[in-house]
């Protein structure tokens, strides 16, 4: 048996699948907690991961080696709370220093319920999810379970494979968004060194020149702003909403957002977004490209241990330039399996893996990665232009 005490110097453990264990120190809930285990090598950005809805059912790992020296806030999270199973780090800091903050970062794990465990050799712990890919397991606060029971607990929890979490994680009612919603704390684009928010200005606006709909499959809500900052009026409706209902609000574009879980177990937002295409112009953004990807035809495949990060190279192959991109998923689009009307505009200058779609005569494109940046750099966020721009012809033709 192995035991863990609170007070002792090794109080919590992460158990893997294949029998590998991480002992550390709990700073979140007491408890237990499965999931899938992947790596996000981003040096900032903690708060808008945690909450970023696209990580449902994972325990996170973060190999940046010092995590809460800012502490949390009400400005950054990208959803109501945080979304994921648990969070692993090697040094975590109680203490936090950051104009900002309203709390340490312990405090709104302990809040939310959420299972963190720290002074865990996450290098080594990468490394191995490198070698041998993303795997199941569990942390636990508890005491009295052998290890082998812990791994039979790991393996029993669900493979992400085959897994739709769009459900989950979505919205029960369709509402309309604006930076002054009651579904989110009105978030101020920019802070000059005094402190004082800037507010672009769209920000207040509840009408504008396009009205998109934006599926929520687990949207974060720096992407509704880079919508609302563009002069769009949103309403944001349930992953289940049915082509015929959708256009019956009368759209004049489409978001297809990011979220969790394996593309092809949402098999109807496939068909719905099948039913759409060439009806009105569609943007779709990771979760939303492997949807883009399996409505045109393709297929869509899982990575060994994902691309969770803040720094990817992605190249756009019309134009030669490489951007540095944000990145949150486990899967992929088969590029052998796509039809010739679509145009694969996008890769991954790591691993060579599809990053971007463009059908030839329809108007719809989408993007693997994260231009909204949250966090992350802003070389993708020209993306929501060109998709106002599309919608723009589309009204003009119309």
């Amino acid at each position: 048996m192995v035991t863990y005490n609170e007070g002792n110097e090794v109080n919590a453990i992460l158990v893997l699948e294949d029998g590998r264990s991480f002992p550390g120190r709990s700073f979140g809930a007491s408890g237990e907690r499965l999931g899938e285990v992947v790596f996000n090598t981003g040096m900032t950005g903690y708060q808008e991961i945690l909450t970023d809805p696209s990580y449902c059912g994972q325990l996170v790992v973060m190999t940046a080696s010092h995590i809460g020296n800012t502490g949390v806030n009400d400005f950054d999270p990208e959803s109501l709370r945080p979304q994921v199973s648990g969070f692993i780090v090697r040094s975590y800091s109680e203490d936090y220093s950051s104009w900002r903050a309203r709390a340490s970062l312990s405090q709104a794990l302990r809040e939310h319920n959420i299972v963190a465990i720290s002074e865990v050799d996450t290098r080594a712990l990468t490394r191995h999810i490198r070698s041998v890919g993303a795997m199941r397991g569990v942390i636990t606060t508890g005491e009295g379970e052998s290890i082998e029971q812990l791994v039979t607990k790991a393996r029993a929890a669900p493979s992400m494979e085959g897994l739709d979490l769009t459900r989950v994680v979505t919205c029960a009612e369709p509402y309309h968004w604006t930076a002054n919603s009651d579904e989110f704390t009105p978030q101020p684009r920019d802070w000059n060194l005094g402190g004082r928010a800037v507010v672009h200005a769209h920000d207040q606006s509840s009408t504008g020149q396009f009205h998109v709909l934006a599926y929520d499959f687990g949207v974060k809500r720096t992407s509704l702003r880079r919508l609302a900052d563009r002069g769009c009026r949103i309403t944001v409706v349930p992953a289940t909403t049915s082509a015929e209902e959708a256009l019956a609000l009368q759209p004049d574009g489409i978001y297809y957002s990011n979220g969790p879980g394996d593309p092809a177990a949402a098999s109807y937002a496939v068909a719905t977004l099948r039913a759409l295409l060439g009806r009105v112009p569609i943007f779709g953004i990771c979760l939303g490209h492997q949807l883009m990807g399996l409505a045109m035809g393709g297929r869509t495949f899982k990575l060994p241990f994902g691309h969770h990060s803040n720094n990817h190279p992605v190249r756009h192959l019309p134009s030669g330039r490489v951007e540095i991109t944000s990145q949150n998923h486990g899967f992929a689009v088969d590029p052998d399996s796509l039809p010739s009307d679509v145009e694969i505009t996008h890769i991954n200058l790591n691993d060579q893996t599809v990053e971007g779609l463009h059908h030839r005569t329809l108007a719809a494109f989408s993007v693997q990665y994260h231009p909204e940046a949250g966090p992350g750099p802003h070389d993708a966020s020209y993306l929501f232009d060109e998709f106002v721009q599309m919608m723009m012809k589309a009204q003009r033709a119309a």
